[in-house]
């Protein structure tokens, strides 16, 4: 939705919604606290168990996203943003705006600060764990839950900037306590920033830390955020408005970011990128048909709200060809971007035939030294938590302090004729 747009929806859903059904159609009105009742959005049956896509629930200040232009964060192209500091851009998040240079530097200072107070009882939750069991999403749900249950303020603010603050920790816990390797854990460095001190307390050091934390950070700028009717983001939020903690919130969103249709997606694109094995053109066309003609999925590709390439999978396939040019799933990420549109584009079911930001992110993070797949979806998670904490800081605000009420949407029912016991 435009920016235009949403300023003209500011105050809805701080009233009440009106619905008139008449069996075959619902019709939303915005509540009686704007100056007129403007209708925002018809619902028909068609809309009806369809995910409630295109279907307006509320308002989002952190980010939109433009069906051609792509995801913004306040009102910035997410490009304008990829090569600043992690930190800075969770700063423009939770404030609205970038810091000035003293904000920035006490921001830094203050995740640090509570980067070090890693609560012991939930590392130890996590050291029970069995070595290589689970989904290394399910390990991130478990380690937020855990931290969780340590220590809860109740104070949405301050357990945000915790959670923000800890998870490079909790991220490099994951990593080597379910590899099996707890041993190899670095203690945390106050002098590093988020992304830094998840590479340093993996043990890697040089120019492969640097490397590392080049991408990493890129990821995880463009990653933050992205709207507020993803399923994590909606899900994170929908527990939220229940006035759970913030950790119980960000642990639901995770289990939703863990799906295959959702954040693992990633873990998906370099399967397939596996697969296919070339970078050579006309071997890529061949493989692609013969993926569409069997009614497989086409990973890397399409998205629910863009209809433009994502300007995400430019700036990724950009990075790739800086740091790791020769790369072979690197090449074949960068061929199926030209390859892979004019086929779908045969098909006219088919919205979106564009690159999305899953295009090469298992390429480049596979480049760095990551060769594992299954764990790509915990990055995308990492970076999600501050979106998504920010936007569930935002709710528990609006309405004047009251929050957003408890999430409640209607259903109508179906095949379900009165019926009496004799």
């Amino acid at each position: 939705m435009r920016p235009e747009v949403r300023s003209n929806l500011t105050d809805f859903l701080k009233g009440y919604c009106r619905r008139d059904y008449d069996g075959a159609s619902v019709t939303l009105y915005a509540g009686n606290r704007m100056a007129d009742e403007e209708t925002i959005f018809s619902i028909s049956e068609g809309h009806l168990d369809s995910g409630l896509r295109g279907i307006p629930v509320g308002t989002c200040k952190t980010s939109y996203v433009d069906p051609i232009e792509g995801v913004h964060y306040v009102g910035y192209p997410v490009g304008d943003l990829a090569n600043l500091e992690e930190e800075d851009v969770i700063y423009l998040l939770m404030h609205k705006r970038l810091p000035d240079p003293e904000e920035s530097v006490a921001f830094r200072k203050e995740l640090a600060h509570r980067g070090e107070e890693m609560p012991t009882g939930a590392l130890r939750v996590l050291e029970n764990l069995t070595p290589g069991s689970g989904h290394p999403m399910d390990w991130l749900s478990i380690g937020i839950m855990a931290m969780g249950a340590a220590e809860t303020t109740g104070d949405v603010r301050v357990d945000s900037m915790n959670l923000i603050a800890r998870t490079p920790e909790l991220m490099a816990r994951i990593f080597l306590l379910r590899g099996g390797n707890p041993e190899k854990i670095r203690p945390r460095n106050t002098e590093l920033g988020l992304v830094e001190n998840f590479v340093h307390m993996l043990g890697v050091d040089g120019e492969e830390a640097e490397m590392m934390n080049r991408v990493l950070r890129f990821f995880f700028i463009l990653h933050m955020d992205h709207g507020g009717g993803n399923l994590s983001t909606f899900s994170g939020k929908a527990v939220a408005s229940g006035r759970a903690s913030v950790y119980a919130s960000l642990a639901s969103a995770m289990n939703a970011l863990s799906g295959p249709l959702h954040g693992r997606a990633n873990q998906a694109c370099l399967e397939f990128v596996q697969r296919i094995g070339t970078s050579d053109p006309d071997e890529i066309e061949n493989f692609v048909r013969a993926e569409l003609a069997a009614k497989r999925p086409i990973y890397g590709f399409g998205h629910g709200v863009l209809r433009a390439e994502d300007p995400r999978a430019k700036l990724l396939i950009e990075l790739g060809s800086e740091v790791c040019p020769d790369d072979e799933y690197y090449k074949i990420a960068k061929a199926l971007r030209e390859v892979v549109p004019p086929i779908l584009k045969e098909h006219p079911k088919i919205k979106n035939p564009y690159p999305n930001v899953d295009l090469a992110s298992g390429s480049l993070l596979h480049a760095i030294g990551f060769r594992k797949p299954h764990y790509y979806t915990t990055f995308f998670g990492w970076a999600r938590v501050a979106g998504i904490c920010a936007q569930v800081l935002d709710e528990r605000e609006a309405r004047d302090g009251r929050g957003v009420p408890i999430y409640r949407p209607k259903y109508i029912a179906k095949e379900q004729p009165h019926r009496r016991l004799e």
